[in-house]
């Protein structure tokens, strides 16, 4: 027997009572619930009426008994007598202990949750004071115990129990009106005469989801319903008994992962029997569903904008409606939601109208729409009564291994995806792009389990050059837009959008309208991808299609000395991508754009438009405390679709868009003063080389594409913005101490006479520098290129154009140890 329910056990005999037996505080503690710690508060006509008040910790339940109950009026002080620890068991005892036993008398159920301690828990026990906020049904916010002086010679172990000002505090107790179980919505007096639980029960213990055909002719009619297609997770939630189950389509119970969720339904539903059928999403500032932010409330337990969005109504006060017409469960649906809470919202409809519903939808940059016969039943099945249309292909596939470049030691190069056919694994090609560095070292941390021998697939892809393939057991199943199917019935431009735990591997096959690919034996193995993009494809009248992208008026002249086509710098973007998204993928960006040419006006622009190809707006702080909208790109899409909008510089943060606040780029741009000889630039560069080489700091060299030259150090993400600031510019101080003739550390222009001013400024939070490999909006076109240290004597800071720079991609990577290189700021 535990030490810790010794006492709660010696006073009582089980042979009499129903309450649970103490176990072993060890077996409990393997029982805690990963979502967080439980509370109780149950409603205990004994010799004296009482509420008690159970927290779970360290696999008890430690109780007070609080004779006049809870009370939402923080004047209130309410005493708490701390009395035995309870067994975890004990917070769901609901009935009644026999008269002569210990704390003989009725027990209700009154409250259920979780709750969140603001302090120390075990020093707040020793210390006497106990803060913890309350997720429950009917006790929410923040709550403090506070031990009282004993008095002498008393015994007992006196708390005070009080609501602390917040915007769940009253005026008055605001309990009285709760009187029935949460758990059977019985009241004391029927508890004590044993009466029966007074809940209706659903029909139905489980369904199978209704699935859509996915297809690419919209129906006409007003036969057709049409509603947005949401990017989440599907989820049945069965109402009943005041509680809910969050299931998901592979029969999942994701109700601790989304218990805000099923907080709201319970209480709205008030007991009342139902089964919904909806998408679980989070959705960004512009109301559209957002699937990473979804994978990271997972991961993180929390977050905002978690919404259950709700399009059919399967049962209700214990009547099956499956086998009633669509139109009548969603009118019967909108009225029952017309009371619901903030995170719990009806799916709207249109009747007819389809062209027009999913040409919006597409303009608004949404997943796509869904059609369903107005006049079907819910059969559980992909019979054609619902399709959906997607505005861009997204599908899941199974992962059947991941490769490993030689330019990486570790994290993850590319995905090998697969879909089962006849109970085979079938390849479909890669994904390279769309995964952070933390969703890197994510999942090689999810592989380190799941490595085997053999292929799993049917047929073996062939590995690339220079790459070391894992492979793994097939029990992951990854989310991955793309842009289409290719003749070798692989994935083009496939890129990763996060794990899908609600997904069955086995359950993945290939969604297609039967016209976009042919799967079987004459499934071939991948090649290696050519280095420089493919040629262009031609669209409709002036335009082309470059890896997906439509480009319209490729002809368009962008340099005039010599002449530069826009077709010639979206296709220089798509060759250089696989060498330039290492840097310029998933950080924010500020772009400048010369739609008619650099001989015409040209922009700057840091906040996202309309939604494009490739793109991710991202909400962040400003230093003012607002909150405003930025972007980055997520794959070569991304990037040719910026240059087709007319973008001809990429300038970036200095961290990651997964990471913002650590940095991990430092640049130093030495900016010489005007008709200052190159040679004294490249002596800049060396010098500041030697004092970094001092500090055993790895730096890396870039031409600017102006007038000077830029010198990158890597860094492990570790250090805040402000300690990377001051970093840098006490580098810069110490240039400007040692040579007080040569170099500048202040902006002042009047200050750089005959000076090179090493710009440190560029390392703040909100600013950017060029991007490697972007071109700059100049005459002749001159590149920020990657060099090798060996070549700054020849090769001058304005001396690569983008035909240099294509010839040179060609050739080694002078930072192809770039993201090797682990040193960090302390």
């Amino acid at each position: 027997m535990t030490e810790k329910l010794k006492e709660y056990n010696s006073k009582r005999n089980f042979e009499k009572t129903g309450e649970p037996r103490g176990i072993d505080v060890g077996e409990a503690l393997k029982d805690t619930p990963e979502e967080g710690l439980r509370f109780a508060v149950q409603h205990h006509a004994a010799r004296k009426d009482h509420y008690d008040l159970r927290l779970e910790w360290n696999g008890v339940l430690l109780s007070w008994a609080v004779p006049k109950g809870p009370s939402y009026n923080p004047k209130d002080k309410r005493l708490a007598v701390k009395v035995e620890d309870h067994p975890l068991d004990y917070r769901s005892f609901e009935g009644t202990i026999p008269k002569g036993e210990y704390g003989g008398g009725t027990v209700m159920l009154w409250d259920e949750g979780f709750w969140e301690p603001q302090n120390d828990v075990d020093e707040g026990l020793s210390a006497g004071s106990l803060k913890f906020v309350l997720k429950g049904r009917r006790l929410k916010g923040k709550w403090v115990l506070i031990r009282l002086k004993a008095k002498e010679g008393e015994k007992k172990d006196n708390w005070i129990f009080l609501k602390e000002k917040d915007e769940y505090a009253q005026d008055d107790e605001g309990i009285s009106e709760f009187d029935t179980s949460i758990k059977t919505g019985r009241t004391m007096e029927e508890i004590g005469r044993g009466g029966d639980e007074k809940f209706i029960k659903n029909p139905i213990s489980h369904a199978d989801v209704q699935l859509a055909k996915l297809v690419n002719t919209v129906p006409e009619g007003q036969d057709w319903l049409f509603e947005v297609k949401y990017d989440g997770y599907r989820i049945l939630a069965y109402l009943e008994r005041n509680s809910a189950r969050l299931i998901t389509r592979n029969g999942n119970d994701y109700t601790g992962k989304f218990q805000s969720i099923a907080d709201s339904l319970i209480e709205w539903a008030n007991g009342r029997p139902m089964i919904l059928d909806g998408e679980m999403v989070v959705t960004d500032p512009q109301g559209r569903t957002d699937f990473q932010a979804l994978q990271s409330y997972l991961k993180n337990r929390g977050g905002k904008n978690l919404v259950y969005i709700v399009f059919d109504l399967l049962a209700l006060d214990g009547v099956d409606l499956r086998g009633r017409p669509l139109i009548e469960r969603k009118e019967t649906l909108e009225n029952l939601l017309k009371t619901s809470p903030d995170n719990i919202y009806f799916s709207k409809h249109v009747r007819g109208n389809g062209k027009e519903s999913f040409k919006a939808a597409c303009e608004l940059n949404l997943e796509g729409i869904v059609g369903k016969k107005a006049d079907s039943v819910y059969s559980g099945t992909r019979n054609g009564d619902w399709i959906k249309l997607k505005c861009d292909k997204r599908q899941e596939f199974v992962i059947g291994g991941y490769t490993l470049s030689d330019k990486k030691a570790g994290g993850v190069s590319s995905l090998l995806l697969g879909f089962y056919q006849e109970n085979e694994l079938i390849y479909a090609g890669r994904a390279g792009t769309g995964f952070s560095m933390r969703e890197m070292r994510e999942l090689e941390s999810k592989f380190e389990t799941l490595i085997r021998e053999t292929s799993p697939f049917k047929q073996v892809p062939a590995p690339k050059k220079n790459e070391k393939v894992f492979w793994l057991e097939p029990e992951l199943v990854a989310e991955i837009k793309f842009t289409e199917w290719t003749e070798d019935n692989l994935l083009r431009q496939a890129s990763f959008k996060g794990l899908r735990t609600d997904k069955d591997p086995k359950d993945i096959k290939i969604e297609s309208t039967g016209d976009e690919m042919q799967t079987g034996e004459n499934t071939k193995a991948e090649q290696p991808s050519e280095t420089l993009a493919k040629a262009p494809t031609k669209a409709t009248g002036n335009s082309i299609i470059i890896e997906g992208v439509k480009i319209s008026n490729p002809d368009k002249v962008i340099f005039e000395d010599p002449v530069i086509k826009k077709v010639e710098v979206v296709q220089y973007y798509a060759a250089v991508a696989e060498r330039m998204m290492p840097y310029v993928g998933n950080r924010i960006l500020s772009i400048v754009r010369c739609p008619k040419g650099i001989s015409s006006s040209c922009f700057f622009k840091k906040h996202p438009g309309p939604g494009g190809q490739g793109t991710v707006t991202l909400p962040i702080e400003t230093g003012s405390g607002e909150t405003e909208d930025y972007f980055y790109i997520e794959n070569m899409t991304g990037l040719v679709y910026e240059a087709q909008m007319g973008t001809l510089e990429f300038h970036i943060w200095g961290s990651r868009a997964d990471n913002l606040e650590k940095p991990d780029m430092m640049v130093f741009d030495l900016d010489p003063d005007e008709g200052m000889e190159l040679e004294q630039v490249r002596q800049g560069v060396r010098d500041l080389k030697s004092i970094l080489d001092q500090l055993s700091l790895i730096s890396y060299l870039k031409t600017s594409g102006g007038k000077g030259y830029h010198i990158v150090v890597p860094f492990s993400p570790s250090a805040d913005w402000n300690s990377f600031h001051d970093f840098a510019k006490r580098i810069a101080e110490v240039m400007e101490q040692k040579w007080p003739d040569r170099y500048t550390s202040n902006i002042r222009k009047d200050k750089r006479k005959n000076k090179i001013f090493i710009d440190w400024i560029r390392n703040a939070r909100g600013a950017t520098s060029i991007a490697p490999y972007s071109i700059r909006a100049k005459k002749g076109a001159p590149v920020s290129m990657p060099i090798s240290w060996d070549e700054l004597d020849t090769v001058s800071p304005n001396g690569i154009g983008m035909k240099d720079a294509l010839e040179r991609i060609k050739g080694s990577d002078p930072w192809e140890n770039f993201y090797k290189v682990d040193q960090r700021l302390k």
